[in-house]
């Protein structure tokens, strides 16, 4: 199967990364993540970079990482974090986005204490929700495909599906 990039996108603890490895493995391709590799640009933590740089800091840093990945990056899975297609709304300039949607219920469920830790935007769960809120409408609208990601393996399925043309 030849395909362009993926891209995975959706809101923090939405299954993004996990789906991705499998979904890599299974089209023997590779696999980024976005915030895994700026971490390394920079030798840094996301969370480390928000509290030295600030987040406008972090944002320039997810747009020299789109740059590299344009460039650079061919048939990959990639994981994006819950803020790059907000603010890098030219995504499909490096691939096909699909939104992996889930209810902001199901993330609260998903992630335990040690997960929210490392997420700054994560701290207050009100302000998480309404930025989930905000962000879903710009997902949906950036997003070639939307899958609601209920299950690991129906969602790599689905995407195997949409990449074989069904």
């Amino acid at each position: 199967m030849s395909f362009s990039n993926v891209i995975l996108t959706g809101f923090m603890g939405s299954g993004k990364s996990s789906i991705g490895r499998v979904l890599a493995k299974e089209l023997n391709s590779y696999f980024i993540d976005t915030d895994n590799l700026i971490e390394n640009f920079e030798n840094k933590t996301i969370k480390e970079i928000f509290e030295t740089e600030g987040e406008e800091a972090f944002r320039e840093k997810e747009r020299y990482c789109f740059n590299w990945i344009k460039k650079n990056v061919q048939n990959t899975v990639i994981s994006v974090g819950g803020g790059f297609p907000v603010f890098v709304p030219e995504i499909k300039q490096a691939g096909v986005v699909i939104y992996l949607k889930v209810p902001f219920e199901e993330i609260l469920k998903r992630m335990d204490n040690k997960e929210i830790e490392k997420r700054p935007l994560f701290k207050d769960k009100q302000k998480a929700k309404e930025l989930y809120l905000k962000r879903d409408k710009i997902y949906e609208n950036l997003a070639d495909f939307i899958i609601e990601n209920k299950n690991l393996n129906a969602t790599v399925e689905k995407i195997k599906e949409i990449l074989n043309g069904n």
